[in-house]
């Protein structure tokens, strides 16, 4: 994740640099982009949570989240800093938790609680494409590139790809077709900060799992948050 977060770093330096005025000679005028948009490429690193959980079922180690995509900034004011976004995104998302989802004889899906159990690794992995819908405020200018933002809205996605990772002492579970996923996925956003350094959180308006995944008579549930921080490409 470091090697990441510095190449990350290192992108948008570059993008922000190619994208300022040059100093203007002598007898120059410097032009200004009227119509200006602002923040269409996005680049977020996250820590993720699990929250709602059953009873017996708790998060344990780091969980990290990678996602990016691009917005469609749409301005609704002269000033230009007042706008709509629209877009689409790629999110990638590691839970390390005790959750065990097993098979049944049947082949279907066993759900479980591994505490008190000692084992080596218990995740999920999820891929989703996203779709962010964004209403957005800042003080940005045509001149400068710097500025305050606040932008908040929600986000559709669709879990086109999940796995259930389990490796103990006494073999491994792995599991990708599970039946009582909530593969369309809708969650709040809300993201703030100024110039490079953004901060972003997200929290999911459905449970990953629906009412048929159960221990014993609880339901499983569970409703996934991110915290982290956003970087913005022009």
């Amino acid at each position: 994740m470091k090697k990441v977060l510095i190449i990350i770093i290192c992108c948008l330096n570059a993008v922000i640099g190619l994208g300022q005025e040059p100093e203007s000679g002598i007898g120059k005028e410097k032009t200004l982009d009227s119509l200006y948009r602002e923040d269409q490429f996005y680049i977020g690193l996250t820590y993720n949570l699990i929250l709602n959980r059953p009873t017996d079922v708790n998060q344990s180690g780091f969980s990290g989240g990678l996602h990016f995509g691009f917005v469609r900034d749409m301005p609704i004011n002269k000033r230009r800093n007042v706008a709509f976004g629209v877009g689409l995104g790629y999110s990638l998302n590691v839970y390390n938790h005790n959750l065990l989802v097993g098979e049944g004889d049947a082949g279907e899906s066993v759900f479980g609680s591994l505490r008190g159990i000692d084992f080596n690794i218990n995740r999920f992995t999820t891929h989703l494409f996203e779709a962010p819908v964004e209403f957005r405020w800042r003080t940005s200018t045509p001149e400068s590139h710097k500025f305050y933002r606040i932008y908040t809205g929600l986000r559709m996605g669709y879990l086109y790809y999940f796995k259930s990772n389990f490796k103990g002492a006494d073999g491994d579970v792995s599991r990708t077709n599970v039946d009582e996923l909530n593969r369309l996925r809708f969650g709040a956003t809300f993201t703030f900060g100024w110039n490079t350094f953004n901060f972003h959180f997200y929290y999911s308006l459905n449970s990953l799992f629906s009412g048929d995944a159960v221990i014993g008579n609880e339901k499983v549930g569970i409703n996934t948050a991110k915290v982290g921080l956003v970087f913005y490409l022009l």
